[in-house]
């Protein structure tokens, strides 16, 4: 299967990095990492970039990892469509006091828009 793992400065990305890498390694899936920006997040895209990089080196798993530029939705679902994947990966989505789930933008934008099948992990 093609995977396309988006991910971005939070820690909601950094479960489904080691999830789908973990998943990639255990079934030999093909693995492209897009690091997208995100201003407000906790770390820095060259910091996710190098995380991913690590986490990749650690599993012995050749991947392909990239930097995105522009709106991180409308990257992620392009880049997803461009290249044919079967799954577009992506971290988010927290509870609210009342039990339901909320999701940031960027996961919102790629749930709705995504012409591939979406897998969200929480």
């Amino acid at each position: 299967m093609n995977v396309l793992l988006g991910i971005a400065g939070s820690d909601e990305s950094e479960k489904a990095l080691r999830r789908t890498v973990d998943r990639a390694r255990a079934v030999g899936d093909d693995l492209v990492v897009a690091v997208v920006e995100k201003p407000e997040a906790e770390r820095s895209q060259d910091e996710m970039y190098r995380r991913a990089v690590e986490v990749l080196e650690e599993a012995g798993l050749d991947a392909d990892v990239r930097k995105l530029d522009g709106d991180p939705g409308s990257a992620l679902v392009e880049l997803a469509e461009r290249e044919g994947a079967d799954q577009l990966v992506i971290g988010g989505g927290r509870l609210s006091p009342m039990g339901k789930i909320r999701l940031g933008p960027i996961a919102e934008f790629v749930l709705l828009n995504a012409t591939t099948t979406v897998k969200l992990v929480r």
